[in-house]
């Protein structure tokens, strides 16, 4: 028997390869009028940078550079969702996936995303990858990778289509 996939938690870094991953969660959605969920994480990073920051700039200032990470990378994704639907439009007449949120969060990528996908009660994970140095064609990116050997829940990991 078929899993029944009515929540899909499409990760994305803001890459080409996530990009190109999204039109699988797209096409997952209609098959199955599973709702998406856009998860992007912005790394944190590590406390003694954040602290030299802060002290540099001031802690006020330091939030508002952080807001404003977090409101354009937003912005982005909405973008980028409205692209997709413009380029799906041209070769099929529904784009009728349903993004039911965009969530962004600060954190380490790994963590931020397997306890997303635990307590939000998704069925399926959707993120791209990419692998590194001189086994990339073998390898996973490492982020795609920790995240399948973790999640109790499916995970589709999507390469960027090579170039033609």
């Amino acid at each position: 028997m078929f899993p029944e996939i009515k929540r899909i938690l499409y990760a994305t870094d803001l890459s080409e390869n996530a990009k190109y991953a999204f039109g699988y969660a797209a096409r997952f959605s209609n098959r199955f009028g599973a709702a998406i969920t856009v998860f992007h994480v912005i790394e944190e990073l590590n406390p003694q940078i954040t602290f030299q920051m802060m002290d540099l700039l001031g802690e006020e200032k330091w939030r508002k550079i952080q807001e404003t990470r977090k409101h354009e990378a937003g912005e982005l994704i909405r973008q980028r969702l409205e692209d997709f639907c413009k380029n799906e439009g041209e070769q099929d007449a529904a784009c009728s996936f349903l993004v039911k949120e965009i969530k962004i969060v600060a954190g380490h990528p790994v963590e931020e995303i397997i306890e997303e996908a635990h307590k939000g009660g998704y069925d399926l994970i959707v993120m791209g990858t990419h692998g590194h140095g001189i086994l990339a064609g073998a390898m996973m990116g490492s982020t795609a990778m920790r995240v399948l050997r973790r999640s109790r829940i499916p995970v589709t990991v999507v390469r960027l289509e090579p170039k033609k």
